[in-house]
């Protein structure tokens, strides 16, 4: 009886294919240790959102990014529109990864605990002792007013400098006789 099926030779086959699973095996590189980052931590700068505020810009296309309007990152060397999402991104995974941290966090023990709530009490009672001072407003009202006086006896005093450096000028500038022919010389008030 003919059959007009094809018989695999599986021994063949089964060489084959070991062989192209070595061939694979060599071609495919080591997988990578996995990087370890560090912990995420508090930042120990203040955001400056306030900078650009009211500030108007000129942008055109040619225009690097970082001088394109909005907020730029220096890190992820992107330009983010406004202030909410550019808190998002720099609080984000990828902006934290490119600052080579991961988004975990370190473990308090109970000590650490104890001593933060040890560090909040003391500086709320501070801060109680700070407002009780600040509620004079007799005191307040007094220093304000005594400041204001410094500032305008600063002004008074900027105003004079000022008038006797114009004046030495214009006297430097003329000399006395010829003034005196010209008919200059009562106009100093001196």
């Amino acid at each position: 009886m003919t059959t007009y099926r094809k018989t695999w030779d599986k021994d063949f086959f089964e060489a084959r294919a070991l062989e192209r699973l070595k061939e694979e095996e060599e071609l495919t590189p080591a997988p990578e240790k996995k990087v370890q980052r560090e912990l995420l931590r508090p930042r120990d700068f203040q955001v400056d959102l306030d900078s650009k505020l009211g500030k108007t810009v000129v942008v055109t296309k040619d225009s690097p990014s970082s001088m394109q309007g909005g907020y730029y990152c220096k890190v992820c060397d992107c330009v983010v529109k406004d202030s909410i999402n550019y808190l998002d991104h720099i609080n984000g995974k990828k902006h934290q990864r490119n600052l080579g941290m991961s988004m975990k966090v370190e473990r308090s023990t109970l000590s650490q605990v104890k001593a933060r709530f040890e560090h909040n009490k003391r500086k709320k009672e501070e801060e109680q002792r700070n407002q009780a001072e600040e509620y004079d407003l007799d005191t307040k009202a007094q220093e304000r007013q005594e400041e204001e006086e410094r500032m305008r006896a600063i002004k008074r005093q900027k105003r004079k400098e000022k008038k006797k450096a114009l004046d030495e000028a214009n006297e430097s500038a003329l000399d006395p006789e010829i003034a005196a022919v010209m008919g200059f010389g009562g106009f100093s008030g001196k």
